[in-house]
């Protein structure tokens, strides 16, 4: 027989009641080691094996880009009256991007990684946090690629601080939004599979549901006041509209026919604190939820 104390008898048997505690997305930081590993794994395999690589992080945007501005601003003439179309086009394209792969990544990050979900405890919210992460890690490529084309065009003559703020405003407001949906549908999806479905017929709106291919005036005049602050209090929206003001306006000479949306400023706070509340509920749906997860997967 052994000698050795028991160490376990130092530990207090409350400790061992409830396995598998959650502090919610404070295990986040606490667990920020498993964080920057999942990072890293996200952003190193999803070109693996791939013979361009990152270049895939250009062509894809530059792709879509180039069927948008055929499509809609030569064939139907939705270029007529926004000058510089181009850098309006393309600097909507990018936020819907980052959304679009924050969104998606973060619903199906609990079912793509069952396996580790079923073996052993970790905070799953890890994961829907890491897959908007590295969604803002591949929207970077986009992000610069806009900056070199904007700089061509004069863009560093009339750049602001205000411009500055409102870029960062327009990433950080996308993102938290991102990923409060990402926490709710990814929780919902792990008993339900529909909500992958749900996703995609969302992100096939969410282009539509913001000004990424018309002027937001076009809005203006085919709804009530009501509904047009609504459109307006879409966090997409202020995202696209906050990139509008940052690389569009200070390139172009818009005029009086091109306003600003009103309110700019001030919706932003507004849609910071509806990105906020949205993670809120994502997260109590999420932990009301993750107690069966290793059952349902």
């Amino acid at each position: 027989m052994s000698d050795r104390p028991d160490l376990f008898l130092s530990v207090p048997r409350s400790e061992f009641d409830t396995p598998g505690r959650s502090s919610g997305l404070l295990d986040v930081f606490r667990w920020h080691y498993l964080l920057r590993l999942l990072i890293r794994t996200g952003v190193t395999t999803r070109y693996r094996n791939s013979v361009l690589g990152w270049g895939w992080s250009y062509v894809r945007p530059a792709a879509q880009f180039l069927v948008f501005w055929v499509v809609f601003g030569a064939f139907l003439d939705l270029n007529r009256g926004v000058p510089n179309y181009a850098i309006y086009l393309f600097s909507g394209i990018i936020v819907i991007n980052l959304f679009s792969e924050a969104f998606k990544n973060a619903t199906t990050s609990v079912v793509s990684n069952a396996a580790l979900v079923r073996k052993v405890y970790l905070p799953r919210q890890l994961f829907a946090v890491s897959a908007a992460i590295v969604a803002l890690v591949h929207f970077l490529p986009q992000l610069a690629l806009l900056l070199v084309v904007v700089a061509f065009l004069g863009w560093l003559a009339h750049v602001s601080i205000l411009a500055i703020l409102a870029i960062l405003a327009g990433v950080l407001v996308v993102t938290l939004f991102a990923l409060g949906l990402g926490l709710l549908f990814g929780a919902v999806n792990v008993r339900f599979r529909d909500a992958e479905n749900i996703v995609e017929l969302l992100l096939l709106l969410a282009t539509w549901a913001s000004p990424v291919l018309y002027f937001w005036t076009m809005v203006q005049v085919h709804v009530p006041d009501w509904l047009l602050r609504l459109y307006l209090l879409n966090p997409i929206t202020q995202a696209v509209e906050l990139f509008h003001y940052a690389f569009w306006y200070p390139i172009t000479d818009a005029g009086p026919s091109l306003p600003l949306p009103p309110d700019l400023g001030i919706n932003t706070l507004w849609t910071l604190l509806i990105s906020v509340a949205t993670i809120l509920i994502g997260q109590t749906v999420f932990r009301r939820l993750e107690g069966r997860f290793a059952q349902d997967l």
